[in-house]
């Protein structure tokens, strides 16, 4: 066996007090949970890190894991040896000899306080084996190679580098939302944002066939295969809308049509929701992009709902957006030439300043109430996992 490890480190979760237990628990399941396919794995779960024995497993294959785990603030390859001076100045002179930086830092943690020797005492004993051994220069400041000694009862842990993490919360600790997932490509964002939070996504999307083709619902599943990189299970509601939307239209007209469509919609994902024991409705809207998304319209919509609507893009910029679709995977699906049922029938004159009185006179005209327990009763339901895509890592 290899005395290599990996040091885990807690972003946000380390501010937290006296539930810091139960995060830090939650992260190591989390962690335990997304590296299941390396069989020969250890863990030691501490309050300060986390730590993974590697056991000759692949450094490189385990970091792509860990770079999705929220929760995770960062990480780095660790060699641990013998907890004296001479063991930890020969560990520190291999890596500087395996380096091609030019210049060098020392940087000790004595978490052993009966360690014989303090923290300055290290680095520069250290300092001079590197200076006479190696063509290696201090600098203080800006170091090319930094090299980090954490002194433990028993081991030094010894390390030069350090990988960003995904940060936020680990999956779940903040509870559970159904996210309303178009297709598009700010509902797959939004989606990344919350479970980032610390939110358990459970997804919904409502299909129109045969005005949408099943092209769209293999869309949504690749989505949620990019999805499920950063939380490893994610159930799908596919909610049948064809007969419930031409009427809407039928009744509504076009200028309040997607208003009314929206309400449905609303309506539908929270009886989907408190079935499901989740505490909030989520989306991908953004506050101006079209006219179902002014405050005016938002507010009209969101009227029918008696559960909180979280919309984590409500004030970024389209293009922050899609450059953060492109960074997490989900863009180039996105973009498929799909069309999903809000976009199907082509609405001319959509109100965007829509009148609460004209929409309830609206839904009066048309018993919507049968329309959303024909839905409801013939939802389908799948689960994405981590395992569809395994071989991708």
């Amino acid at each position: 066996m290899s005395n290599d490890l990996i040091l885990v480190r807690f972003g946000e979760l380390s501010t937290k007090g006296k539930n810091i237990n139960m995060f830090i628990k939650r992260l190591g399941q989390d962690i335990k949970e997304k590296l299941h396919t390396f069989k020969t794995l250890t863990y030691d779960i501490e309050h300060d890190h986390i730590y993974i024995h590697i056991n000759d497993e692949s450094f490189d294959q385990i970091a792509k894991r860990l770079k999705n785990v929220p929760g995770i603030g960062s990480f780095s390859l660790v060699k641990y040896v013998a907890e004296d001076l001479e063991s930890i100045k020969n560990e520190c002179l291999s890596v500087a000899k395996s380096s091609s930086a030019k210049t060098f830092k020392i940087i000790t943690k004595r978490i052993d306080k009966l360690f014989p020797f303090h923290s300055d005492e290290i680095n520069r004993s250290i300092a001079g084996l590197l200076l006479s051994q190696t063509k290696l220069k201090v600098d203080v400041h800006n170091p090319e190679l930094p090299i980090h000694i954490m002194i433990r009862p028993g081991k030094a842990y010894i390390y030069s580098t350090s990988i960003k993490g995904m940060g936020g919360y680990p999956c779940g600790v903040g509870g559970k939302s159904l996210m309303l997932l178009s297709g598009g490509i700010d509902s797959p964002v939004a989606a990344f944002q919350m479970i980032k939070r610390g939110i358990r996504l459970e997804c919904i999307h409502f299909s129109a066939p045969p005005y949408t083709s099943e092209n769209v619902i293999i869309k949504i599943r690749d989505l949620l295969k990019v999805l499920s990189q950063y939380q490893t299970s994610i159930k799908l509601y596919i909610v049948p809308f064809t007969e419930f939307q031409e009427n809407i239209y039928k009744y509504a007209g076009t200028s309040y049509a997607i208003t009314i469509m929206r309400r449905m919609m609303l309506r539908i994902s929270e009886a989907i929701a408190h079935h499901h024991n989740c505490l909030v409705l989520s989306s991908g809207e953004s506050i101006g992009q079209v006219a179902s998304q002014t405050l005016k319209s938002m507010a009209a919509i969101e009227e029918c709902l008696n559960m909180p609507m979280i919309r984590p893009l409500a004030t970024v910029d389209k293009n922050d957006i899609i450059e953060q679709a492109k960074s997490i995977g989900t863009y180039e699906i996105s973009i498929r030439p799909y069309e999903d049922c809000c976009t199907i029938f082509d609405v001319k004159d959509p109100t965007t300043c829509p009148h609460l009185d004209k929409i309830i006179e609206i839904e009066s005209k048309f018993d919507y109430q049968k329309y959303i327990h024909d839905c409801i009763e013939n939802i389908k339901y799948e689960y994405i996992t981590l395992e569809d895509q395994e071989e991708e890592f």
